[in-house]
C-alpha cells in the first residue's frame, strides 16, 4: 500500500469492528488496512480471491489487529446471511459497514449481473447487517462520479450499464436513510473520480484506450487507490454530511443533480 499520511488517528477505532465488502484487493484492501491500523477488529470479504484475503489478514494480524476472513458471493442471500452470522460470533456486532464491492464489466457474467450486484446485493448486505449494527454505527457506500452523476453527465458507453446500476444501488440505499437514522446508524456515499490502479480503470482503458490519460488531463490529477481508500476510511468516522455525500476529486466536468 502506498503511504498516505494520517488516514485515521491511531487508536480511534479501538474496540470497534468493521466489515468492508470486496476487500481482498484494491480500494477495499487499503480501507481495511487503515481501519486495522486505527485499532479496529476487521472483516475481510472476498468472492474468489481467498489467497489474497488470507495474505492480507496475516499482515494485519502481525500489526496486532483481529482479522476475520469471510468468503461470500454478495448476490447469494444465504452466503451473506452466513457472513453476518460469522461476524456476530467473532465480534458480537458491527460498527462500520463499507459497501465497496461492485462489478459489471467482467467477461462471462449474466446480462443482469451489474444490476444484481450493484443494486440488489447492496441492499441485501445492508439488510442482513441491520440486526448486528450497533447504535452509532456507520454505513459507507463507495461509488464513482461517473455513476453518481450519470443522470446529468454521460459517461463512456462501455461503462454506462455499470454506472446506471451503481446509481440505482445508491438510490436504493438512500431510500433506507430514514430507517437507518431511526436506528442511530449514519449513512455516507463516497463518490470518486476515476481512480488510477483499479480494476475498473484497467478494464475501461482496455475497452477505450486513452481513457485514463484523457480523464487525467481533464481533471488535473487522479487519485490513486491508497489515497481514495483513505477518504473512504475517513467517511466512516467524520461527521455525516448534510447531503450524505462525500465527493472526492475533481467534479468540474460533472453537472450537478
Amino acid at each position: 500500500m502506498t503511504e498516505t499520511p494520517s488516514a485515521l488517528p491511531a487508536g480511534v477505532l479501538a474496540g470497534r469492528s468493521a466489515l468492508v465488502t470486496g476487500s481482498s484487493r484494491g480500494i477495499g484492501a487499503d480501507t481495511v488496512r487503515y481501519f486495522a491500523e486505527a485499532g479496529a477488529d476487521v472483516v475481510i470479504n472476498f468472492r474468489n480471491k481467498a489467497p489474497r484475503a488470507e495474505k492480507l489478514a496475516a499482515q494485519l494480524r502481525e500489526l496486532g489487529a483481529q482479522a476475520l476472513v469471510v468468503g461470500a458471493d454478495l448476490t447469494d442471500k444465504d452466503a451473506v446471511a452466513e457472513m453476518m452470522d460469522a461476524v456476530q460470533r467473532a465480534y458480537g456486532g458491527l460498527d462500520i459497514l463499507v459497501l465497496n464491492a461492485s462489478g459489471g464489466m467482467e467477461a462471462g457474467m449474466a446480462e443482469d449481473y451489474a444490476l444484481s450486484l450493484n443494486r440488489d446485493a447492496q441492499v441485501t448486505v445492508l439488510r442482513a447487517a441491520l440486526p448486528i449494527l450497533r447504535d452509532g454505527a456507520r454505513v459507507v457506500f463507495v461509488t464513482s462520479h461517473q455513476a453518481h452523476f450519470i443522470r446529468t453527465t454521460p459517461t463512456m458507453p462501455e461503462y454506462e450499464p455499470v454506472a446506471l446500476s451503481k446509481r440505482a444501488g445508491e438510490d436504493a440505499l438512500r431510500d433506507l436513510i430514514p430507517e437507518l437514522e431511526s436506528r442511530g446508524v449514519g449513512f455516507v456515499v463516497v463518490s470518486g473520480d476515476m481512480i488510477e490502479g483499479t480494476i475498473t480503470a484497467t478494464l475501461l482503458e482496455r475497452a477505450n484506450p486513452g481513457a485514463i490519460a484523457s480523464r487525467r488531463e481533464s481533471a488535473g490529477r487522479l487519485y490513486n487507490v491508497a489515497e481514495f481508500a483513505a477518504e473512504v476510511a475517513r467517511a466512516a468516522v467524520d461527521p455525516v454530511p448534510p447531503d450524505h455525500t462525500r465527493l472526492v476529486g475533481d467534479t468540474g466536468s460533472f453537472a450537478g443533480e
